[in-house]
């Protein structure tokens, strides 16, 4: 079949990769220069199945109105009239139940799990290179009551099989040595040895240049304008180099995929929730995280990627905004001096933002729609880069007639259908 795919992120790109694994032939559309200039560009480098968790849990609601006044927030909401917005927070905070968080936490990480397994499978296929390193992920509590309060989590990864380890300070700077400056500052952490970390930019350029030799056809330069319907089904997409047709579309435009689906009457309660990162070269080695580091009071996550740290975070409420307040970034610096204090050059510190396209409910909105020809990946928030391949993957399965290798009736837009 002939498969155009929009947007060119890392979802994608990895749809891509394994449609045209499938035999098909795909073409990939983006209106940036490249592949993963947005949301896949400098986010926080992690591959963390184990901590696939939707942001709507028990006791956020409260825990939110205390972020809002702190120095370094992790949650920044812009007052806002937008109907989008406002629907889509009361939408979140009817999932912040403790049956919702279970039932959403467990999609969330199957689908996490596997596709850490094809990541895998693919790196071994084409010995891609990514600055990858397997070395776990720890997160760390500064406070004993954010300590205490794992055990909700803790459950979730025991009924998913997936290996986790309970450290106490010493612990945490046994498997982190670069804690030890800081040590007297954290009690405790929890740590997922199965995790993986990665440049997310550098993975997708690669896979999207494997494609492309593959015979993957990328137009980028090109806005996408508007789908062209015939019946039930979508007969091509209006772009500024005209119209292109297929047998087959896929949406994957992060948070401008709701945009693309106004014009069908197709309502996706995705919303682009803005999260900053800044990327620093390291300069003491010694101080510097070995794999990902998560800030659990700040929500902040440090990521070692080659000879630089990624730190990334918290989430806000503005649109499509994409400016750089320096408070955002003060916040960043904070979090990583304060536990790796000296490890990066501050100095020449990259500053990005990106938007995240969130579902209320945590879990990627993946699979067919009611038009016949049309099918979504999208809505994967803050774990793009950890569900990619597998999303991808099991897409692929949906649209050439073959059974996914995981459950996936609860993945489709019609979930919201009630």
């Amino acid at each position: 079949m002939k498969i155009v795919i929009l947007g060119a992120g890392v979802i994608g790109v990895t749809s891509a990769w394994y449609l045209a694994k499938a035999g098909h032939s795909v073409t990939v559309i983006d209106r940036q220069p490249s592949a993963a200039l947005e949301t896949s560009f400098a986010n926080a480098g992690e591959v963390s199945p184990g901590y696939s968790s939707p942001w709507a849990a028990p006791g956020i609601p409260v825990k939110a109105m205390k972020w809002l006044f702190m120095q370094h927030s992790p949650l920044i909401i812009r007052p806002t009239l937008d109907p989008a917005a406002l629907k889509w927070m009361g939408q979140m905070l009817g999932n912040c139940t403790s049956a919702r968080y279970a039932v959403n936490k467990s999609r969330m990480v199957r689908i996490a799990e596997y596709s850490r397994d094809c990541l895998m499978a693919l790196r071994e296929e084409t010995g891609i290179q990514y600055d990858q390193r397997m070395q776990g992920t720890l997160e760390v509590f500064r406070t004993q009551k954010q300590f205490d309060g794992i055990g909700k989590d803790v459950a979730v990864l025991k009924a998913g099989g997936v290996p986790y380890e309970i450290l106490d300070r010493d612990g945490c700077v046994t498997v982190e040595p670069g804690l030890s400056g800081s040590r007297e500052k954290i009690v405790g952490g929890l740590r997922l040895p199965g995790d993986e970390t990665g440049d997310c930019f550098m993975f997708t350029t690669e896979l999207a240049r494997m494609a492309q030799q593959a015979g993957v056809t990328f137009l980028y330069d090109t806005g996408i304008m508007r789908p062209v319907t015939e019946g039930a089904r979508v007969k091509a997409v209006e772009t500024t180099k005209g119209l292109i047709e297929a047998d087959v579309f896929v949406g994957a435009m992060g948070s401008y995929t709701p945009k693309f689906l106004e014009r069908l009457s197709i309502d996706l309660p995705v919303y682009p929730v803005k999260g900053y990162s800044i990327t620093v070269p390291i300069i003491d080695a010694a101080r510097a995280p070995v794999s990902t580091v998560m800030d659990e009071a700040h929500k902040i996550a440090m990521t070692r990627l080659g000879d630089r740290i990624r730190v990334g975070g918290m989430a806000e409420i503005a649109g499509f905004s994409k400016d750089l307040p320096a408070k955002r970034q003060a916040t960043l610096t904070h979090s990583i001096e304060d536990l790796f204090g000296g490890a990066g050059d501050q100095t020449k510190a990259k500053f990005w933002s990106g938007l995240r396209p969130m579902t209320p409910d945590g879990t990627p909105v993946i699979g067919a729609t009611r038009y016949s020809n049309l099918y979504l990946n999208t809505g994967h928030g803050t774990l793009g880069w950890t569900m990619s391949c597998g999303s991808a993957r099991v897409l692929a399965d949906l649209i050439s007639g073959n059974k996914p290798e995981i459950e996936t009736s609860d993945l489709a837009i019609s979930r919201y259908a009630a």
